[in-house]
């Protein structure tokens, strides 16, 4: 585990058992059982595909809040701020892995932005319920499917990809066309590369320009392409991260408005608080014991 100040940011050796190999995935039964020397609210620097079948309760991404309705499944991009309440008949499956191990085989390396949901443009992340039976039964399939894969002496890398492969194409066919942007493309994927670079470097006080070198596009192009996507500008897009990250410890973590204010760079309390409140119409402390009433 790497740490984050406030919250603390797991990677995929944090969630295997003694003895298990080192691989860039794994696959496994999600229950009431399921013990890791991990807390929550936690980060991960990795992908991850939760499937629930069974049982209740809600799943907190960021500063919202879902219903868990089975079967249904959500899916958490790297460094994204999540807890889980659970009842203790929960029953379901966990896919996790890195981008490395699905780009393997791909020469697109935007092949995961090109799914709609993983980093989202609009910032939410609803479960996607699954309505067929049939889609139901192959979905839990897969997930059977890569369990057994990995429960073999040898592993084969390749079937555990064709598993995460069907997965992700087959949620991607279910999922619903109000959560899938109308805009695709290139300009749909440069901005998801801006959304994930502002996520990595967002404490790094970046400007525009040094985004765009690193996206090799021009600062204007960017603009261009985000406002045409977004509505926003890139600007814009930069202040909403600094709100969203400033929710996350606000619901998350323990620290003091204080404390949040220097880890997001802001040198004045006073100017921070008028800040959130201006983005959001709360002051950082009316928005945690807003929060705190509703999860």
């Amino acid at each position: 585990m790497h740490q984050k100040k406030g919250i603390p940011v797991y990677g995929l050796n944090n969630f295997r058992r003694l003895g298990e190999k080192n691989l860039l995935f794994q696959v496994e039964v999600f229950d009431a059982n399921r013990h890791f020397n991990v807390t929550y609210p936690h980060r991960h620097d990795f992908y991850e595909i939760l499937y629930l079948s069974k049982g209740s309760g809600y799943h907190i991404i960021d500063s919202n809040k879902y219903a868990i309705v089975p079967p249904c499944i959500f899916f958490l991009s790297p460094g994204q701020a999540h807890r889980l309440e659970l009842s203790s008949d929960i029953e379901g499956f966990i896919f996790l892995f890195t981008a490395e191990f699905y780009l393997l085989n791909h020469t697109n390396k935007n092949r995961l932005l090109e799914f709609p949901f993983f980093f989202s443009v609009s910032q939410n992340n609803p479960p996607l319920f699954i309505a067929g039976e049939s889609d139901n039964d192959f979905l839990r399939a897969l997930f059977i499917r890569g369990c057994h894969e990995l429960a073999k002496e040898k592993i084969s890398g390749e079937i555990v990809h064709s598993v995460l492969e069907l997965l992700l194409l087959t949620c991607a066919g279910l999922y619903p066309e109000d959560l899938v942007p109308v805009q695709k493309g290139k300009g749909q994927i440069m901005v998801k590369n801006f959304l994930k670079l502002i996520e990595e470097n967002y404490q790094k006080n970046l400007s525009i320009a040094e985004y765009a070198e690193m996206l090799a596009v021009t600062p204007n192009h960017l603009t261009q392409m985000v406002k045409q996507i977004t509505g926003k500008t890139s600007i814009e897009l930069l202040q909403d991260k600094l709100v969203v990250e400033t929710k996350r410890l606000l619901v998350h973590s323990n620290l003091t408005v204080s404390e949040i204010a220097d880890t997001m760079n802001f040198g004045d309390q006073s100017y921070f608080t008028k800040y959130f409140k201006n983005k959001t119409g709360f002051t950082p402390l009316q928005y945690r014991k807003k929060s705190l009433k509703t999860t």
